[in-house]
Parts: structure tokens; sequence; C-alpha cells
């Protein structure tokens, strides 16, 4: 593939960790404002060359960082701006809630091991207080006065560990008219209890709101599963994919009168994949819900992306150190029936790329960051290309830690799709800088790209915010 260099402009310096960057026309407005979301729970805007408040929740989020090392998947992860916010003010977020702290849903660290059916079969006991926090979709309105009003709760989310939540989470479909929500299997590693794949829960799946619908309900109980919902709101929910790890958001890419879909799905130890679809038949929750009661399965298949027992386009694997050589690794699969079970019903990845990879053209990386088509034309030798960043590359070698950009071009093969590392002449000297999220404008023809000096929550204030130019 070609070799394509970029430009990094500045636009933001010194900000905390950046977790969703996308663009919106503010009411009154008439051009568009660069939203920055924060995972300590402040949104920014630039307007006119300004930075400007959007919204402060700082009070309202979890405490972050507290276990960990100060590395946290939790915090404000999800911001969409209703179609017609210019007209209405609407928006929406997705954050981990101030005082729901809890131990987790498993004492001790998850490992399967193959030879043992216990670790293949674990089961999610005792929700009410076996859960690690409480996370939760909001509508706000922006209001006349510049002050933006919560109007009601969506849903209220136990989630079992600290990670895998999503990220970018929230996105509205140019297609549908519906908010997105995207979640991760609810973390840990491995996805101790299957969550991705079973249909009843809400964990590991790629939803579709409603939100012209009124539910009636002004505050939803705290759930983890579609049948625990009240009617109203399962008659909001429709969903459209499950098998998902951990997630940076959906994006849509119009070609002629259909979009193109574009999912990450972060891996566990081997492989970083993108999938991409156009057609699929969303399921609607009443309809999961009640082949759940009857103990029926599921006649209408959901787009799958296969985990737990595939991780891309490989099966899942345990990697392991060779006892007679440092060089050479020992890998198993570590859920073989389950990697049977979904081999004939999966998406095939569009890319796949790997944690560990000596060629010189390629990367080694560590977990997907940002998925976004680019249909501008400034920088023409991405025009029509789907861009990715990874946090960061050969993470575990000596800083500093450098993030990745990099690209691929669809194509209608049945084989995966190459793709090559856009080299970037920003100087980061001694300073690390992981690769947060990739965002772009309303009609995908500018890209931003979050930098961060840290990989934890808690070192605050190393956060750029670039704009990729040619």
């Amino acid at each position: 593939m070609k070799k394509i260099k970029v430009n990094l402009r500045p636009i933001v310096k010194n900000i905390n960790l950046p977790t969703v960057l996308k663009t919106a026309i503010m009411p009154g407005d008439s051009e568009e404002s660069l939203f920055i979301a924060t995972q300590v729970g402040k949104i920014f805007y630039i307007s006119k060359g300004a930075i400007n408040t959007f919204l402060d929740i700082r009070s309202q989020i979890i405490e972050l960082g507290t276990s960990n090392g100060g590395y946290d998947e939790r915090g404000l992860i999800g911001l969409a701006f209703h179609p017609a916010f210019y007209y209405n003010g609407l928006f929406y977020i997705h954050y981990s809630l101030a005082g729901t702290q809890g131990p987790g849903a498993l004492s001790k660290s998850f490992k399967p091991n193959p030879c043992d059916s216990q670790t293949l079969n674990l089961q999610w006991t005792n929700r009410d207080t076996q859960y690690d926090h409480i996370d939760t979709v909001e509508e706000w309105v922006w209001q006349p006065n510049g002050q933006p009003t919560k109007r009601r709760t969506l849903l209220n989310l136990r989630r079992p560990f600290f990670n895998h939540n999503g990220v970018n989470s929230l996105n509205f479909s140019p297609e549908t008219g519906k908010l997105v929500l995207t979640t991760g299997d609810g973390g840990l590693g491995y996805d101790p209890f299957n969550l991705s794949q079973n249909n009843i829960e809400i964990c590991g799946k790629i939803i579709e709101i409603d939100v012209t619908k009124n539910t009636s309900v002004n505050n939803p109980p705290v759930v983890t599963r579609f049948d625990e919902l009240p009617i109203s709101i399962q008659e909001t929910l429709t969903v459209m994919a499950k098998g998902v790890r951990n997630i940076p958001g959906i994006s849509f890419q119009r070609f002629h009168n259909q979009y193109i879909k574009y999912v990450g799905n972060v891996g566990q130890d081997l492989v970083e994949s993108i999938f991409s679809f156009v057609n699929y038949r969303p399921i609607p929750v009443t309809q999961l819900v009640q082949s759940y009661l009857k103990s029926q399965p599921e006649k209408e298949k959901l787009i799958n992306f296969g985990w737990r027992g595939w991780e891309g386009d490989f099966p899942t694997s345990l990697i392991a150190d060779c006892s007679n050589s440092s060089t050479l690794n020992d890998i198993t699969t570590a859920y073989y029936n389950d990697a049977v079970k979904t081999s004939t019903q999966r998406l095939l990845p569009l890319v796949c790329y790997f944690h560990k990879d000596s060629r010189p053209d390629k990367l080694s990386g560590s977990a997907l960051t940002g998925v976004q088509p680019y249909m501008g034309n400034r920088i023409p030798d991405l025009t029509g290309s789907v861009v990715f960043t990874d946090f960061a590359q050969n993470e575990e070698s000596e800083p500093p830690v450098r993030g990745v950009l990099a690209y691929t071009r669809p194509t209608r093969s049945c084989k995966l799709n190459d793709f090559s590392i856009i080299e970037t002449d920003y100087n980061f000297g001694s300073e690390s800088s992981y690769y947060v999220c990739l965002g772009t404008n309303m009609n995908q023809t500018r890209l931003y790209l979050g930098v961060y000096g840290s990989s934890k929550v808690t070192d605050l204030n190393k956060g750029t915010i670039f704009e990729i130019l040619p």
C-alpha cells in the first residue's frame, strides 16, 4: 500500500484524557464546533478559535484510577448529538455514576483453562452485590440561556468489571435516525461469563435506541439483562450485533444509497480487528426476551463478531512463553467449543493486525481506539479510506511509548484487507504519546486525533487534540 505522511496540528493542549471527538452546529451558530469529551466528566467545545465549557458533570463521575495503578476505562465515555441538535438542543451522554463502586463480579483475576470445565462455564451470580459499577445513558438539552439540563435517563446498566465499557459509545445512525449504544463484554479479560454471545445479556452488544418514543419511566431500574427492563423501555430497543469484546464506537460511510458500518473490536492478546457490514436485521428486544422466556432459540441471527470463541480471524488463544526458548510462544485455543459453535455464524473481519508483528511495514499494536472513514480531499491519498488508531505500538517497549495511525481501503474481496501505517511529522520529544481517540467532522472531511501523555487517567492535563492535515 502507498506510504502516506501527514502533519499533526495542535488545536488544544493540557486537557484531561479525551474520550470522544466530534463536531456539531450549536443552536444559533452558522458553523460546526469541535466537541471534546474528557474521561473525568467535562466536555469542551471550540468555536471561532475559543475553547468553552459545554458540560461539567465531574461531580457525577465515579472516582477514577483508585486501582489498577491509575489506569481506568470508566468515566464519561459517550457523547452524541441528536440529528436535529441545531433545532432541539438534544444530546446524549454515557458515563459511570459516582457512588456506585462495587467489589467486582469475581474476587480474583481470570484466565480460562481448557482442561478445567469450571473455568469454561462460569456464571455471574449475586449480581445485585457482585458488580463493579453502574453506567448510565442520559438525554440532555442545551437551553437557550446556554445552560444544559438533564431531561431523562434512558438506561442504567450494572457492569461486572471496571473495563470494557466501550468508548465513543454513543453515535446516531444516519440510516435509521436511532441512537446506537456500543457496549463491551463487561471486562476483566476472556469474557469469563460469555456475556457477549448470550442474547439476553446487555454486555457485548450493539444496541439501537429509538429516542422518539416516550417510555414514561423517569428512573429506569439498574439492570444487566434485557428481560429486567420494563416493557416500555424494551419497546424502544433493537439489537444490531453481538460478539463484542470492547469497542471504540461505530462509524458510518455513505456509499451510493447505502451506509457501510465500521466497528473495531479490541483484541485479547493476539490481534485487533475491524469489521464492516452494510445489511443487517436488528432484532427487537421484546422478541429476544420472548424467545428467552420460552426457552426457544432465536430464529433470526444477529451480526456476530465471534468473541469470545474468536479473536478477529483467529480462535481466541492463550499465549505463554515456551520453556525451552525465549523467542517462541506456546499458543493454545482457549475456548474450542465456543470457536466451533460460532465458526459459521460469525462475520469475517475486514482487517486484522497483530500485537506482535516483525514485518517492517506493519505495526505491533495493543488496542484499537478509533475507526473512522475519511471522505475529504485535503489528503487525497486517504480519500475513501478507513483510518484507525492504536493506543500504543509495542506497549511493553521502553518509554517513550507511541500510538499509531494507520489506514486501509475497503474492498469487495473475501480475504483480509491490507493496511499501512500513516507516518506523522510531529515531535513528541521524551513524552509518551498514547493515541486515545479519533474523530471526524459531520461530513467526514476532517480528522481529529486525541493524544495523551500517560496511560493513567490520574495523570492530569496531559492531553492534546490535533487536526490531521496533509
